[in-house]
C-alpha cells in the first residue's frame, strides 16, 4: 500500500473574482522511502501540493489517503494531529527562533508531541547528530552558517521520526556547494532510516539527486519518471 494516495484531487482558490484552479484533478501515489522532486513553473500548484500532502490544507474534491487514513474530510484537529504524527517540515527561510540554540529549536515540535523534557533531548541530540551537527548543540541560530542553520531545519523536521518529510524549497538559500552537501545529506537520510522525502522546488539541480520526478503544470500531473 502506497503511503500517500491522492485521486482526483481538487483545490481551487478565489481571487479578484476569479477561481483559481491550484490543484486539479490530482492523481499522484507515492510509496514508503521514496525519494521524489515535484518540479514545475510558478503557478503550477506545488506548493498547494505541499500544503494538502502536510495536511495543511483540505481537498475541495477527490481522495487524499495518508498512510491508509483518508483526510479529505477530516477536522483540523485530526489533520493537525496526522501533521504532529507523520509529517515533518523542511522550510526555505529556516524558521528558527534565534533566542534558542540548535537543540532548542529541534526539541520544539516534540513538545507539542508531549514528549517529557528529558525524552526530548535525547531525541534532539540524535537528530543533530545525524545530519553532524552535535558540536554545534549550544550554538544560536547567529552563531551558525546559512548551511548549518538549514541542517538544524533539518534536525528538527527529523526529531519526532515521522514517516514523511516534507521540504519546500529546501535549497533557495543556499550557494552551489552547500546545496550539493544539503541534498547528498537529505539522500543519506533517506536511506539510512527510510523515511519518505518529498521535495517542492525550481532548483533542477535537485532532480539529479531525487529517485523520481513529478513535474506539474496547471494543478497537474505533466510528467512522472523515475
Amino acid at each position: 500500500m502506497a503511503l500517500i494516495e491522492a485521486r482526483r484531487v481538487s483545490k481551487h482558490y478565489r481571487l479578484g473574482g476569479q477561481e483559481i484552479k491550484a490543484v486539479d484533478e490530482l492523481d499522484l501515489s507515492i510509496d514508503r522511502a521514496e525519494f521524489l522532486a515535484v518540479m514545475g513553473p510558478s503557478g503550477s500548484g506545488k506548493t498547494t501540493l505541499l500544503n494538502l500532502l502536510g495536511c495543511l490544507a483540505s481537498p475541495d474534491k477527490g481522495s487524499l489517503k495518508i498512510d491508509g487514513e483518508e483526510t479529505a474530510a477530516l477536522s483540523k484537529a485530526m489533520r493537525t494531529k496526522i501533521r504532529r504524527e507523520k509529517v515533518g517540515f523542511i522550510f526555505q527561510e529556516f524558521n528558527l527562533i534565534p533566542i534558542l540554540n540548535a537543540v532548542e529549536n529541534v526539541e520544539l515540535p516534540l513538545k507539542y508531541q508531549g514528549a517529557t523534557k528529558d525524552e526530548r533531548r535525547r531525541r534532539a541530540n540524535i537528530a543533530l547528530e545525524r545530519v553532524g551537527l552535535s558540536e554545534r548543540a549550544k550554538h544560536k541560530p547567529s552563531q551558525m552558517s546559512g548551511g548549518e542553520q538549514q541542517r538544524v531545519a533539518i534536525a528538527r523536521a527529523l526529531a519526532a521520526e515521522p514517516a514523511i518529510v516534507l521540504a519546500d524549497e529546501p535549497t533557495g538559500e543556499l550557494d552551489t556547494e552547500n546545496t550539493s552537501k544539503l541534498l547528498e545529506l537529505l539522500k543519506d537520510l533517506n536511506r539510512d532510516f527510510g523515511q519518505t522525502f518529498v521535495i517542492v522546488t525550481h532548483d533542477p539541480a535537485v532532480s539529479g539527486f531525487t529517485n523520481r520526478v513529478v513535474r506539474l503544470r496547471d494543478g497537474k500531473v505533466e510528467s512522472d519518471s523515475a
